[in-house]
């Protein structure tokens, strides 16, 4: 099993920046893709970034650039600088990890963290 727990979500206004850290711990060997998701109310769940072992990034597209992923594979943490955060990017945003096991990949999510763009 992998736990991953969220932090850095809050209230920001807009303009303003958050950076998101997700932390897997537990059987951590194997982890492949690192990723953020969002849920806004009402919404599907959407992909915003993601990033491989090897460090290859894919952002969803509507984000235009304000957004950077990365990850510190010694630490297992993942992280999401978010910038110029609009109303729009509030939501739950949720870290996903897929891990590599000889039985077949396994996926995990994290509880989420709740974004809110308010001024």
């Amino acid at each position: 099993q992998v736990q991953l727990v969220e932090s850095g979500g809050g209230l920001v206004q807009p303009g303003g920046s958050l950076r998101l850290s997700c932390v897997a711990s537990g059987r951590t060997s194997g982890i492949r893709t690192m990723a953020w998701y969002r849920q806004a109310p009402g919404k599907q769940r959407e992909l915003v970034a993601s990033q491989t072992r090897s460090g290859s990034t894919d952002y969803n597209r509507s984000l235009k650039g304000r957004f950077t992923i990365s990850r510190d594979n010694a630490k297992n943490t993942v992280y999401l600088q978010m910038n110029s955060l609009q109303p729009e990017d509030t939501a739950v945003y949720y870290c996903n990890v897929d891990v590599f096991r000889l039985a077949g990949p396994q996926e995990y999510w994290g509880q989420g963290t709740q974004v809110t763009v308010s001024s």
